[in-house]
């Protein structure tokens, strides 16, 4: 059993961009879908610039949901002016997440929602946190379980999680399907020593699990646990 949930729940995974859910929270969602908890992405935006193909980036993120046992997932922005920028839609994007018409709080009634944490670097992750938060608000379906993820990038540069507390999920038997996953991103992921390399990463998820004593873990922040 994983953060309690009983096999036939619901988690919402809300990513600013394809890859962030498997970066920052693929070995998590790999123990949810395990335990038969049904794992939903919503993914904000897929930017389309200089080396990064919409159409590309949203089959990677096939490729990496199928790897990680994802019930379903969606792209809201591709391609558009809200795609470059979704922090200038923040009525929009708190909307989307409470209760959007596909992949909201609204439609799935989830036991947990997985999100950007805090403090990160990147002014997309900021504005996906900060609509999030609003969304999951109290509510008739507010998730008990709200917890933040980060990506390796603001792990290694702008991490504020020892200042709210961790929550530790052991992910030593679930490695090589996040190392998998993480594989699909071949225009993401880059070559060691940079942060989004798989080498990195798992160092990154050894650290963590050395600080929880296990072999490997994702750390992540604790907005609500309801017990």
């Amino acid at each position: 059993m994983v953060f309690g949930l009983p096999p036939g729940s619901t988690v919402l995974v809300v990513a600013p961009h394809p890859d962030d859910e498997t970066l920052g929270a693929g070995g998590t969602i790999a123990r949810l879908t395990a335990a038969q908890i049904g794992v939903h992405v919503l993914v904000i935006a897929c930017r389309s610039h200089p080396g990064s193909d919409p159409v590309v980036r949203a089959r990677e993120l096939v490729q990496a949901c199928t790897v990680l046992g994802v019930a379903s997932h969606h792209i809201a922005f591709t391609g558009s002016p809200a795609a470059t920028d979704p922090g200038a839609r923040m009525a929009e994007l708190v909307h989307l997440i409470e209760s959007g018409p596909g992949l909201s709080l609204r439609t799935l009634r989830p036991a947990g929602l997985l999100i950007p944490a805090d403090g990160s670097f990147h002014q997309d992750h900021r504005a996906v946190h900060d609509a999030a938060v609003a969304a999951a608000r109290p509510s008739e379906y507010a998730p008990a379980l709200v917890l933040g993820y980060r990506g390796p990038e603001d792990t290694l540069w702008t991490s504020q999680a020892g200042a709210r507390g961790t929550v530790a999920v052991d992910t030593s038997g679930v490695s090589e399907t996040k190392a998998k996953a993480l594989s699909a991103y071949t225009t993401q992921m880059r070559s060691a020593p940079h942060p989004r390399s798989p080498e990195t990463i798992a160092a990154l998820d050894r650290a963590a699990g050395a600080s929880a004593g296990t072999i490997m873990a994702e750390l992540l922040v604790p907005y609500r646990l309801v017990a």
